[in-house]
C-alpha cells in the first residue's frame, strides 16, 4: 500500500472520532447542576425579598408609633398650656379677691358697736368675708359680734349656715364650751341640708367631751361613725373616742 494510502486512512479515522457524540449521563449531570444553582438563587432572592417586606413592615409601624408619640406629646403641651392659662386666670382672680379685700373698710374693735356690720353697706358676702376673716385672725370676740349681726342682718343669704357654723366655732375657739354647744346644735336643728352638719355634729361631741359629758360624748361621736364613714369627721371622732378608752372615760 503507498504511503498516501495510509495516510487517507488515519485522517479518516479522525473525523470518525470527531462524530461520537458526547456521553448523555455526563449532559445531564451539567444540566442539573445548572437547575440547581437557578433555584437555590431564586430562592434566594425570594428571602430576600420577603426579608425586605418585613423591613419595610417593621419602619412603617415605627413611623406610625413615631407619629402618635408626637400626636400625644402636642396633646399633652396642650392640656398644660390650658392648665397654665386657666392657672393664672385664677391666681389674678385671686389677686383681685385679695386686693378689693384688703380696700375694705373694716372697722376695728375700737370702733364696732353691736348691732353694727363689719363693713356698713357691704354685701352679705362682703359682710361674711370680713367676720370670717376676723375669725382666722383669732380676734374671736370681734368675730362672734360680726356673725351675730349677720345672721340677723341677712337672714335669706345663702351663707346663713356657714355663718352659724363659724360663730359656733369663735365660741369653741375661745373655751366657751357651753355657748359653742348651743350654737352648734342651732346648726343640726336649724339648717338640717347644711354641708356643715358632720363638722357640727363632731363640734357637738368636742364640746360634750369638753364638758365632761362622757356618755352624751361617746354617743355623738359613735353616731358619727356610723352615718359618715370613711369621711375626716369618722377618723377624727375615731381618735376622740380612743382618747376616752385609753383614759377610762
Amino acid at each position: 500500500m503507498s504511503k498516501c494510502a495510509y495516510i487517507f486512512i488515519g485522517i479518516s479515522a479522525l473525523v470518525g472520532c470527531a462524530d461520537i457524540p458526547v456521553n448523555n449521563t455526563y449532559q445531564g449531570t451539567l444540566n442539573s447542576n445548572s437547575n440547581v444553582t437557578q433555584r437555590s438563587n431564586d430562592q434566594s432572592l425570594i428571602e430576600i425579598a420577603r426579608q425586605l417586606d418585613d423591613i419595610q413592615g417593621q419602619v412603617s409601624q415605627i413611623q406610625g408609633q413615631t407619629e402618635d408619640l408626637i400626636y400625644q406629646s402636642q396633646a399633652t403641651q396642650d392640656r398644660q398650656r390650658a392648665l397654665y392659662v386657666d392657672l393664672d386666670d385664677r391666681l389674678q382672680d385671686l389677686e383681685r379677691s385679695i386686693s378689693a379685700l384688703n380696700s375694705m373698710n373694716v372697722v376695728n374693735e375700737e370702733e364696732i358697736i353691736f348691732g353694727e356690720l363689719p363693713i356698713p353697706g357691704g354685701t352679705d358676702e362682703e359682710n361674711y368675708q370680713a367676720a370670717f376673716e376676723l375669725l382666722k385672725e383669732q380676734n374671736y370676740e370681734l368675730a362672734s359680734l360680726s356673725f351675730i349681726r349677720f345672721l340677723a342682718a341677712y337672714p335669706g343669704s345663702s351663707l346663713i349656715d356657714n355663718a352659724q357654723y363659724w360663730l359656733s366655732e369663735s365660741y369653741y375657739a375661745s373655751n366657751q364650751f357651753e355657748q359653742a354647744l348651743a350654737q352648734f346644735s342651732k346648726v343640726i336643728n336649724e339648717y338640717p341640708r347644711s354641708r356643715k352638719i358632720p363638722d357640727a355634729l363632731l363640734k357637738v361631741g368636742y364640746c360634750n367631751f369638753e364638758l365632761g359629758n362622757w356618755d352624751q360624748a361617746r354617743l355623738i361621736l359613735t353616731k358619727i361613725q356610723n352615718e359618715y364613714p370613711q369621711s375626716t369627721v369618722a377618723k377624727l371622732a375615731e381618735q376622740r373616742l380612743k382618747v376616752m378608752n385609753d383614759r377610762g372615760l
